[in-house]
């Protein structure tokens, strides 16, 4: 009998908690969807409550519960790093401690609180962290076997795992430990370049091409020692992690010109070619880890999860580089995706049951659409108790061609369409919506609606038989996790040379437009794309085909609907508030249409900039 078990991840970061039955993911959320408090680390009571309720499953009919991470090997890490540091770590060893102690290594008892069980199995079934990552990118996957490669800050040791799965066991047999780590590498320069460490990261990748490479030598030198298989030691001498509460210390300041920028402050060419440097480090060390591991395990596919595999930049030169003939990557790639990967590999390798691909070549993780969903009724009933006018327009085809007019009359949409997205990216169920053909979406989307660092840049979502007609990209790219170049011949040569030449005013390249989809196109002439098919979101997809007939473009911008340092957006009436916050158009809510001109004046009871943290 198939087997129905709750995975859970929580208590650092993204916790987040995923239903399987039989192998087949039913569900799967972040707590910070529910909870409104980005990146929420607490015990995902609201996620679980979630998963059980869109699976009609009791807590009683449980067979197992599942927790991604093994507490006690992570408290022995605590331990021995505060050993090796002596008196310099107090302040880290009690915080951590606190954590590990307080919540960690009471995970039974968090459970049996919230659900009233621990499944029939009588208690909580731990996973090692890289061991729920390798399962969350193996047994999604589309591939009866692959290598596999997992990168991140740390797990309870390690850092870097490499392995391969066949059939339905996954081996993990070679790993990189703590303290040496690409993902606390590249957490260091974020802090250090004024970025919030764990949800900074994307924007030190966005903020690269601005840049150049010059500190590549110094960190090659002084801060880690890569070897040809893609292993890698760093100097931690130069870090402040080991023995404090930040990411570096003097010695990492010296190294590169003075103090960390202050967050919120102007950004400087130091900052940009930090980035740069760092990208280019990071890109070598995923090259040539994945030439080793195509060579150690024969393997033609690979699959990767970890915070690490979230750099697009990455991901897209490995793909370019035909190392492996197939790539695929986790959407929930973090901690989060850490909850479907533990309930997995239980599934798999504890119970045993068998695994089989799909015979068409499809993934397992249904376009990553595993959260909510809301009727129309509901959204109705939404809108008639707060008085909001709106307009109903059921018929698919038809309002896909009003929304895609006002997108293409350069409109910014706000869309909740189908069951949200699990994972950082919104995929056409929680988006912000423009016309990409438009050069002022990008300074508009950014200080206007997003309220976020106008050197951003915004992802296109683009039909996936149209990708080849924009970008240099032979692989289709559903999770957005592929950076690919504009094709040539849509390229607009830019007038960079003063920037090029020292001039640090990023604004004067943002500005030119750079192809002629610009509000899509990176100032390296790069875009982090969506393919988007008939089959894992039809609204979304005939949406897209809509604003195609009206401009002959098929492709949206798309970013998450959310403003800075708030979650994306999960319910009708979250969209609502976010929309209001802001300068969108048209908000569309299944299939209601709401526009902001109608709507009556909003007291917001709350000044969003003062509850959430700026990322």
């Amino acid at each position: 009998m198939a087997k129905t078990i709750l995975g859970l991840s929580a208590f650092y970061h993204d916790s987040a908690a995923a239903l399987v039955q039989g192998g087949e993911i039913l569900a799967a959320a972040q707590e910070e969807r529910f909870s409104r408090k980005k990146h929420d680390p607490r015990f995902p009571a609201r996620a679980v409550n979630y998963c059980l309720e869109e699976a009609f499953v009791e807590a009683s009919d449980l067979d197992a519960v599942v927790f991604y991470d093994n507490p006690l090997a992570t408290f022995d890490r605590v331990v021995e790093n505060s050993i090796a540091v002596g008196a310099r770590g107090r302040e880290q060893f009690v915080k951590a401690a606190t954590s590990i102690l307080g919540n960690k290594v009471w995970v039974n008892e968090h459970v049996r609180r919230a659900l009233g069980t621990l499944g029939r199995e009588g208690r909580v079934l731990f996973a090692e962290h890289h061991m729920a990552h390798a399962a969350s990118a193996f047994y999604p996957s589309p591939f009866e076997s692959a290598a596999v490669l997992t990168l991140d800050g740390v797990g309870e040791w390690a850092t870097t795992s490499l392995g391969a799965g066949r059939g339905n066991h996954v081996e993990l047999f070679s790993e990189i430990d703590y303290p040496h780590s690409l993902g606390l590498l590249y957490s260091a320069v974020t802090y250090f370049c004024g970025f919030k460490v764990n949800s900074g990261e994307y924007k030190l990748m966005g903020l690269a091409p601005y840049g150049e490479p010059r500190f590549y030598d110094v960190m090659r030198e002084h801060l880690i020692d890569v070897r040809d298989d893609g292993s890698y030691r760093l100097d931690t001498s130069y870090f402040g992690y080991l023995d404090g509460m930040v990411m570096t210390n003097d010695r990492f300041a010296a190294l590169f010109g003075g103090p960390a920028r202050e967050g919120e402050s102007r950004i400087t060419r130091r900052e940009m070619d930090l980035a740069a440097s760092v990208q280019k480090l990071t890109e070598e060390i995923v090259l040539k880890t994945a030439r080793h591991l195509r060579k150690v395990t024969g393997e033609r596919n690979l699959v990767m999860a970890g915070g690490v595999a979230l750099n697009c930049v990455a991901n897209g030169k490995l793909v370019a580089e035909g190392i492996f003939d197939n790539v695929w990557i986790q959407p929930a790639a973090g901690d989060a995706g850490g909850a479907l990967g533990a309930a997995l590999l239980a599934n798999h390798m504890y119970f045993g049951e068998p695994r089989a691909v799909d015979a068409k070549g499809r993934d397992k993780q249904k376009g990553s659409y595993l959260g909510p969903r809301y009727s129309s009724d509901e959204v109705r009933a939404f809108l008639d108790r707060h008085g909001y006018p709106y307009t109903r327009i059921e018929g698919l085809a038809e309002r896909a061609a009003v929304v895609a007019g006002h997108l293409a009359e350069g409109k910014i949409v706000g869309w909740l369409a189908g069951r949200m997205e699990f994972g950082p990216r919104a995929l056409g169920a929680r988006s912000i919506l423009g016309d990409p053909r438009n050069k002022e979406t990008q300074s508009v989307m950014n200080l206007k609606i997003k309220f976020r660092e106008s050197f951003r840049p915004f992802a296109p979502s683009v039909l996936r038989e149209r990708c080849a007609d924009y970008f240099d990209l032979q692989c289709e790219s559903p999770y957005m996790l592929l950076i690919a170049p504009v094709c040539a011949s849509r390229r607009i040569a830019m007038d960079d040379r003063a920037f090029r030449e020292g001039d640090d005013d990023m604004l004067a390249v943002l500005h030119q437009a750079r192809s002629d989809v610009p509000a899509v196109t990176h100032v390296d002439y790069s875009a982090r794309i969506q393919t988007v098919d008939a089959e894992t979101h039809p609204e979304y997809r005939a949406l897209l085909e809509a604003f195609e007939r009206a401009t002959g473009c098929g492709m949206l911008v798309n970013t998450s609907f959310n403003v800075r340092g708030e979650p994306i957006v999960c319910t009708p009436s979250d969209a609502y508030r976010c929309f209001m916050r802001t300068e969108m158009d048209l908000l569309v809510l299944e299939d209601c249409l709401v526009w902001r001109r109608e709507q009556p004046r909003f007291d917001d009871a709350e000044n969003w900039k003062e509850t959430y943290e700026l990322d």
